[in-house]
């Protein structure tokens, strides 16, 4: 068992990462390298929080994310990607009803990218998802001392999700924001709105941050 487990786990890290980043996010790249330094755990995925502006859309698939930060994100981050997703340029009522400024540099280089967006649909939403991790572990001891170990460190969501040739346990932390964002090409809130929904992003950004330092230090 022993040593299937290092055979398995040898091969994982040696494979390519297969996510949308392509890598691990550095607010929690620590984290996997303390994990996969322990003899009895390894990593197969992790994020470590994420901020997007996507389709709204069931299944997965190319052009659904259309914008992707992993870091914390300002106002005027927002509303210059909304300028580039906007189907219908028109600065005076854009201006009017929710004090976004159309940075006119983008008007051009963005009609590609918004013809892309009637095509696949004209629903968008914003969405802020919180810290993600999935962990292999050698054994159901091991787990079980790994998810003490999360519930110390203030992760809520967690626990075992298969038993099947290896036990892989999902630590998944709790703040996260999703709403519509625009339809047909028009925003659907105000200005004053996303003031909010920035400032609250950002603060669950940081106590999904928090939540892997903490069980970063608890790891010996």
């Amino acid at each position: 068992m022993s040593q299937n487990f290092q055979r398995q786990k040898k091969d994982t890290l040696l494979k390519s990462d297969k996510s949308f980043k392509g890598c691990w996010d550095k607010k929690i790249a620590g984290l996997c390298d303390k994990i996969n330094s322990l003899e009895n755990y390894y990593t197969t995925s992790s994020c470590s929080g994420r901020i997007l502006i996507m389709r709204d859309e069931e299944k997965k698939g190319k052009g659904l994310f259309l914008k992707v930060w992993h870091d914390l994100i300002s106002l005027n981050q927002l509303k210059r990607e909304l300028s580039r997703l906007l189907t219908r340029i028109d600065i005076k009522s854009v201006n009017k009803k929710t004090s976004l400024k159309v940075d006119e540099q983008f008007v051009n280089s963005s009609k590609k990218l918004r013809a892309n967006v009637n095509e696949r649909g004209n629903l968008i939403k914003f969405k802020q998802e919180p810290c993600i991790l999935h962990i292999a572990c050698k054994d159901l001891d091991s787990a079980e001392k790994f998810l003490k170990k999360g519930h110390l460190a203030g992760w809520k969501k967690l626990g075992i999700i298969t038993t099947r040739k290896r036990f892989v346990i999902e630590l998944n932390s709790t703040e996260k924001l999703e709403f519509p964002l625009m339809k047909n090409g028009k925003i659907l809130v105000t200005d004053e709105f996303f003031k909010i929904v920035v400032k609250k992003s950002n603060f669950n950004m940081k106590k999904s941050w928090k939540k892997i330092e903490n069980l970063k230090k608890l790891l010996k």
